[in-house]
């Protein structure tokens, strides 16, 4: 009887190692196949045009960005 005991407890324990091993190896491969990470869709490029507008406008009075931009290369109106 304790031998019929120790092989039923033995053979859960092995099942649920298997089911251990099976789960872990499926959630690799969905996460292989389906990774929905991809970095250039949170890419920051630099500042954008909104940034331009409110920090380009306080250096020279008001102008807008495009005036900015041709005072800043050296360029004159």
């Amino acid at each position: 009887m304790v031998s019929e005991m120790a092989k039923s407890k033995e053979m859960t324990q092995s099942a649920n190692v298997l089911a251990a091993r099976v789960s872990a190896r499926w959630q690799a491969l969905t996460k292989a196949l389906f990774d929905d990470y991809r970095p250039e869709v949170h890419y920051m490029r630099g500042p954008g045009p909104k940034w331009h507008e409110k920090h380009d406008r306080a250096e020279i009075g008001g102008a807008s960005p495009a005036v900015t931009r041709a005072l800043a290369a050296g360029l004159r109106p």
